[in-house]
């Protein structure tokens, strides 16, 4: 596992960087920047991404024949960390959630015809996705989350197509997106039980219960529940086979969680980057506080925690590009990433006092934010039992090297 940059990489890596610095965290600090849910402004969004376009920086999880990047997993780490040392960043480059993900299974499991209609207006930056999973708990308490196999949603099949009846909630983007991937149960199969559909919003028969209010700033389109009562899709909007759709939630799933871990990296050195700069100059007691062996404890702690969590981001990321499914290097990095970014929150924070409490900086933000890294694409808890059984399963060839071929 050789991380170093390739010269390309390495000078998109310093272009990034320099646009973020030079354009985007500027930004940050103008109140007309912001929308009423604490993302970047749509108009100013649109302006922001031509020039991100200009530069050839784009879309970078998408095929460079449909004008994306085209780059490898390990390649899209190194450039996401750069992106999302502003708030505004990813989402500049097309490059957040939900859409990153949903161009990313787009362009491995749908035929080249439905690319044509649904992939392509999300790379060109017209429309945005949602990806409609999740649902609420039932009577009996159940309800479709880090289990899909508790998906209640049901897709009939008609003479045409399919007619779906249900309920999701905190579908992320549903109140600005135009394409929808859902996933519905097609029979009682705990394996082969569901399957995975396009739709777009103009179609009838589905409807926005209401944006659910939440904790930290929010994506374009909140977090949605969503109401099912009678929505027709035809068959040749079914992505994969019948039954396909647990598959393509593993084929989804997984990059997405390594992308975030990818972006909170980002986001985690930050936050102490803002820190180191405040306590290098903050005179108490005496002299600076990072002078103080308490403070450079904390910076110390911090700064290490995100080093292990971008190391073991770039061996999932490698082993993706090997054609692994990654899935216990993703779980690692997913709950070692997620606790680096809410603990260098925090300690930023702590060490700006009443300054990081307030909204003079982006630290707030952030720190509301980090909360639910520990949640979204399957909780801390989740990856963990997932690891544990991995382990049992494996024995010692868990722990083992991945060996050179010989010759």
């Amino acid at each position: 596992m050789d991380f170093s940059l390739s010269p390309p990489i390495e000078a998109m890596r310093k272009r990034v960087r320099d646009y973020v610095n030079d354009r985007l965290i500027p930004l940050e600090s103008d109140p007309a920047s912001y929308d009423h849910h604490e993302n970047i402004a749509h108009g100013l969004l649109q302006e922001i991404r031509k020039e991100t376009r200009a530069m050839g920086i784009w879309a970078l999880q998408s095929p460079k024949a449909r004008g994306g990047g085209g780059l490898k997993m390990a390649e899209q780490a190194v450039l996401y960390e750069e992106m999302n040392r502003s708030i505004f960043g990813p989402v500049s480059f097309n490059c957040s959630a939900p859409d990153d993900g949903n161009m990313r299974v787009l362009a491995q499991v749908a035929t080249s015809a439905q690319q044509d209609r649904w992939l392509q207006p999300i790379i060109d930056g017209r429309i945005n996705s949602s990806f409609v999973m999740t649902e609420p708990m039932d009577e009996d308490g159940a309800g479709c989350g880090s289990d899909p196999s508790l998906t209640n949603t049901e897709a009939t099949r008609t003479n045409t197509g399919w007619v779906v009846r249900g309920r999701k909630w905190f579908i992320t983007g549903a109140e600005t997106a135009t394409h929808f991937i859902l996933i519905a149960r097609t029979s009682p199969d705990t394996r082969k039980g569901l399957s995975a559909f396009m739709f777009h919003r103009d179609t009838p028969g589905w409807r926005i219960v209401r944006r659910i209010p939440i904790m930290g700033p929010e994506e374009h389109g909140g977090h949605c529940e969503i109401a099912f009562d009678g929505l027709e899709i035809p068959d040749e909007d079914r992505l994969m086979e019948v039954g396909d759709g647990l598959k393509l939630t593993q084929i989804r799933l997984g990059p997405a969680r390594l992308t975030h871990c990818m972006r909170w990296t980002g986001l985690a050195r930050r936050s102490i980057e803002i820190a180191q700069d405040y306590v290098q100059k903050r005179r108490s007691f005496g002299g600076r506080l990072i002078d103080h062996e308490s403070v450079q404890t904390l910076i110390g702690q911090a700064g290490m925690e995100i080093q292990i969590g971008r190391l073991l981001t770039m061996n999932a990321a490698w082993a993706l590009d090997q054609g692994s499914f990654a899935r216990k290097e993703v779980s690692m990095a997913k709950v070692v990433v997620a606790d680096a970014l809410h603990k260098a929150a925090d300690t930023a924070l702590q060490l700006l006092g009443a300054r990081g409490y307030s909204k003079d900086t982006v630290i707030e933000w952030i720190y509301r934010y980090a909360r639910q890294a520990r949640l979204v694409d399957g909780a801390s808890e989740v990856h963990r039992m997932v690891l544990a059984n991995t382990m049992m399963r494996e024995g010692v060839d868990f722990f083992s090297w991945n060996a050179a071929p010989h010759g």
